[in-house]
């Protein structure tokens, strides 16, 4: 299976720290390459990065991250990376051939919700979002998070940043199948923006989308300075703990 990580954004919050957010260095270390390197970790070793804002050192850095570990990391540009994420999916399509892992270039995250969520998906149709079930845990910003509201058997009733009522966290972790694209294409088509969100939400209301609780695993969205530091401390943990 492969693994499509999302990296076209501006990622505006954290310019003080990278003029790319994905190489925005997470004590000494890439962002997307930690990204790469826990994804790789769960078993995972053919990556497509969509790339967009700031493509060139971006593409240059993954060219010499292929090298450098020995994996397969292709790369394709969105030309609509100023609009909806779920357009950086399309622009992956050409790439894929399957079911296929989607990954956000500013999360981090435990290796094992990745290996878990995959073999929770061996041989189950549609789409399957990792969630977070903990809404007291503290790395998680309520203001900007992703939020999920489930039937309580698993599979997705909405999903989006703002909506009430909610029972899990987005952490940003899917397989999805090819028919997410179709999704997201069938959003625009209907007048919407194309987000990652929509093309879910599409699937969910076919009875297509459902959950994998990754329990009390790590995962941490960095998209400001304040996740950042927290990046840094936990990081800073694990290096500690192996």
């Amino acid at each position: 299976m492969k693994a499509v990580v999302l990296a076209a954004g501006q990622g505006t919050r954290l310019r003080d720290i990278a003029p790319s957010k994905p190489l925005a260095p997470v004590l000494g270390v890439a962002l997307i390459e930690r990204v790469i390197d826990a994804t790789a970790r769960a078993g995972i070793s053919e990556f497509v990065v969509v790339t967009g804002y700031e493509a060139e050192p971006l593409e240059a850095f993954l060219a010499d991250l292929s090298l450098r570990r020995g994996m397969t990391i292709r790369t394709v540009r969105n030309p609509d990376w100023r609009l909806a994420n779920g357009l950086s999916v399309v622009a992956a399509e050409p790439l894929l051939d399957g079911p296929f892992v989607i990954l956000m270039s500013d999360h981090l995250f435990d290796a094992e919700i990745v290996a878990g969520l995959v073999a929770h998906c061996a041989d189950r149709p549609g789409l399957t979002l990792a969630v977070d079930r903990r809404l007291a845990n503290p790395l998680v910003d309520l203001d900007d998070v992703t939020r999920v509201e489930t039937d309580g058997r698993g599979a997705i009733v909405r999903i989006g940043k703002h909506i009430a009522p909610f029972d899990a966290f987005d952490t940003g972790v899917f397989v999805a199948p090819p028919s997410l694209v179709s999704a997201i294409r069938a959003d625009v088509a209907a007048g919407g923006a194309g987000s990652l969100s929509a093309g879910v939400q599409q699937l969910a209301a076919a009875g297509q989308a459902f959950t994998y609780d990754i329990g009390d695993r790590f995962w941490l969205d960095v998209d400001d300075a304040i996740a950042f530091g927290h990046a840094e401390r936990e990081e800073a943990r694990s290096a500690l703990r192996s």
